[in-house]
């Protein structure tokens, strides 16, 4: 897939998200975080993405440098995914989405609980 971002001009933030924009991007890199993991690991722990779609990010993430992957020579093929050095200085950005994700999780809940609930507001 070729991005249309222009390196010399283009805003900071929209070189970001140009690396990790997108839905499966950040869930990915953020369980590769953890350790190296394999391909199917990776598409149990994204239950919602659909396989091709996981190897689509994964190929970008590898193309910038991110990631890498891991190819053994063995029958079933195996292929493993790991965060580059490059890649672990995406971690407070990761750390930050999740603590922000947390807050809004519990907010929405918190309003969806409020709107079972109306009486107990009152």
């Amino acid at each position: 897939m070729v991005r249309k971002y222009n390196w010399k001009t283009g805003c900071d933030v929209e070189a970001t998200l140009s690396v990790i924009g997108g839905r499966w991007k950040p869930v990915l890199v953020c369980r590769l975080i953890g350790g190296r993991k394999r391909f199917g690991e990776l598409c149990r722990l994204a239950p919602n993405a659909t396989e091709r779609m996981i190897i689509l990010q994964l190929r970008e993430l590898e193309a910038d440098g991110v990631i890498t992957r891991h190819e053994y020579p063995q029958v079933p093929p195996r292929v493993e995914y790991e965060i580059t050095e490059f890649g672990m200085s995406l971690q407070p950005i990761i750390e930050s989405m999740q603590a922000w994700g947390s807050e809004f999780k519990a907010r929405k809940l918190a309003a969806e609980s409020d709107d079972e609930n109306p009486d107990v507001a009152a």
